[in-house]
């Protein structure tokens, strides 16, 4: 019988190095924004969505979504965020269940910034939470993504904060360390997750 990790955090936490080791474990996994990339592409209904509610600004010269001006527009406005959440993460979810149903290996794990708040958690058996210092997360968005540090620092903020994600972990994986020190802990997480049956994750009203 399969069962499934949900693999949350804030942006640029470690969830993807956490992800990483989880597949060497032998785990499927189900990365949420490469789905959502895939169902924002055009030229789908999403896709349409987004452009009728944030113009064709948004629009790149190929066609396609400008993903940095759309994340420069929701990540200074909540209000844009939550518009753009509401039009991306039920067909997110409804995408992420499916494949997880399908799924044949032992453990899946669904990685998404988003999984609490979109609902998804409650096809989970585990919720693993990711959490670094607020100034890594900065330093990772400007060193890896490429953004000027008042767009990271923004993108950050923009964020609820992980107090509301600790809430619902079943484990916590500090990624503020070492890669080494990372690892170590996924492992130990893995071991008790693979020890026991564990129990089914119910749904809080905490979040809509």
């Amino acid at each position: 019988m399969t069962r499934t990790i949900g693999l949350t955090g804030n942006i640029a936490c470690g969830k993807s190095t956490v992800a990483s080791v989880l597949r060497e474990l032998g785990a499927h996994v189900i990365d949420a924004d490469k789905v959502a990339h895939a169902i924002m592409a055009p030229p789908g209904p999403v896709f349409r969505a987004i452009v009728h509610e944030f113009g064709r600004s948004v629009v790149a010269p190929d066609g396609s979504l400008d993903r940095r001006k759309l994340g420069g527009i929701v990540f200074s406005d909540a209000s844009a965020l939550r518009r753009l959440d509401a039009i991306v993460h039920s067909e997110v979810s409804a995408t992420i269940r499916q494949e997880v149903a399908q799924a044949t290996e032992d453990v899946v794990v669904v990685e998404a910034i988003k999984l609490i708040e979109s609902g998804t958690l409650e096809i989970c058996d585990a919720i693993w939470v990711v959490t670094c210092q607020p100034v890594q997360q900065i330093e990772r968005l400007v060193g890896m993504r490429n953004l000027a540090p008042e767009d990271a620092e923004q993108r950050v903020r923009a964020q609820g904060p992980v107090s509301a994600k600790l809430a619902y972990a079943t484990d916590v994986i500090d990624a503020s360390g070492t890669l080494a020190d990372t690892r170590q802990q996924v492992l130990a997480a893995w071991t008790r997750f693979t020890a026991s049956p564990g129990a089914t994750i119910a749904p809080s009203d905490s979040f809509p």
